[in-house]
């Protein structure tokens, strides 16, 4: 790193997972997308399945290690590496109901599974690694997901409405959490088909003829059986679709999910920051590995208000997303055509341009031209001014104890 270069500029790594959708990211980023390839993820940040490539000088995860002070002394001796990782992503397919562990119980699972010989990367692995991962999601357009447990009164609303379901009921006795879900996780997959193969039957045709709206769980349900369901079994992740909140967020409106909350993200674009980890209990809707007992361990067996963040005003062109994560922080920045906006970093921060384009001046560095879709790195000490000649949004991740 240059004595004086402390803004770089950033390319992130595309995740081609299956639930990606195929025009979002490839426009955003401008890239072409002739083999039709789901584009689902856009990582930033130092993660070894996909660190960042900064112009110029290599891969951000090998640059850190080569010059740690870039990470300011604060977030240096806290973390001792990036604490976060940045993505954009494009929600086609439903993602698997899940959740995080704690930072402790993440240290306690990766152990023992390193201990019993287990391959990090073995399909049936729970733990990729020792931290905890609590993340925040803030809408880039309407977007759907399931957060947390139902409300009781909720809850018995929605059982109530489903003949299908009335039998969850007399177990959920107002507020049993831990009796419905251990039910419904640990059933015989042949009463998995038998309770919920009536009610699929039921709604898949409204599904198909358009005549479900999706502010209903019936239409994520229908959805979820033609996604998941394979020949002779029915997905037991369709139960979690009733007893989750069903949320639609908009535009500029976020998120957190903590540990052992489950959820999933149902439709939609959203940018998303969370603690530099890779660690994913499931529940179902998914044809990955589910430890139903290791997962029953980690959930939260309380009902969850879902709280939307509409972020925190800190001056006229910047608002930050406040949660109880000290890995990290999301901002928004938004600027109007001819605006100039200083900013100073003391940690790495990392920006992506999502609407627009900007121009980042640095008396130390050359001058940048970011353009929608690419990335900005700065590092302990920058201090730079935004301009933008046609207006631009842009998101911002950095630590909060920086």
């Amino acid at each position: 790193m240059g004595k004086q270069n402390k803004i770089f500029a950033l390319e992130g790594k595309v995740q081609h997972y299956q639930w990606g959708g195929f025009t979002y990211l490839p426009k955003l980023l401008s890239r072409s997308n002739e083999q039709q390839q789901p584009f689902a993820e856009y990582w930033l940040g130092a993660h070894v399945q996909g660190p960042s490539q900064i112009a110029g000088n290599g891969l951000l995860d090998g640059f850190l290690r080569e010059h740690p002070e870039a990470l300011g002394k604060v977030v240096r001796l806290k973390f001792g590496s990036l604490p976060y990782l940045l993505k954009i992503l494009d929600v086609r397919d439903m993602l698997s109901i899940q959740l995080h562990p704690t930072k402790a119980d993440a240290v306690a699972g990766f152990k023992q599974e390193n201990e019993k010989g287990i391959p990090l990367t073995a399909a049936y692995r729970n733990y990729k690694d020792d931290n905890h991962k609590p993340e925040l999601m803030a809408a880039l357009g309407e977007f759907w997901l399931l957060h947390g447990f139902r409300a009781p009164a909720s809850m018995i609303n929605i059982l109530q409405e489903q003949p299908e379901l009335q039998f969850l009921l007399p177990v959920f006795k107002k507020g049993d959490y831990e009796a419905v879900y251990r039910l419904v996780m640990e059933m015989d997959v042949l009463e998995v088909k038998e309770r919920l193969q009536p009610l699929l039957d039921r709604i898949i045709p409204l599904y198909q003829a358009d005549r479900l709206s999706k502010a209903s769980p019936d239409f994520w349900a229908a959805r979820a059986a033609l996604t998941f369901n394979q020949p002779g079994s029915i997905d037991r992740g369709i139960f979690s679709v009733y007893l989750l909140n069903l949320v639609r967020m908009d535009k500029g409106e976020g998120i957190f999910q903590d540990s052992g909350i489950l959820h999933a993200y149902l439709e939609g674009q959203n940018v998303e920051i969370m603690a530099n980890s890779d660690n994913v209990l499931r529940g179902g809707l998914t044809p990955k590995h589910i430890d139903v007992p290791e997962l029953m361990k980690h959930v939260r067996f309380a009902p969850v208000v879902p709280s939307i963040l509409k972020g925190e005003t800190m001056n006229a062109y910047e608002k930050r997303y406040p949660t109880p994560a000290a890995d990290f922080e999301l901002h928004e920045i938004h600027l109007d055509k001819g605006d100039r906006y200083p900013l100073k970093a003391s940690t790495v921060e990392i920006l992506i341009v999502i609407e627009g384009e900007v121009n980042a001046d640095s008396a130390g560095s050359p001058a940048l031209a970011v353009h929608q879709g690419g990335s900005l790195l700065l590092t302990d000490g920058a201090d730079i001014v935004l301009t933008s000649a046609k207006g631009a949004l842009i998101y911002k991740a950095t630590v909060p104890s920086a």
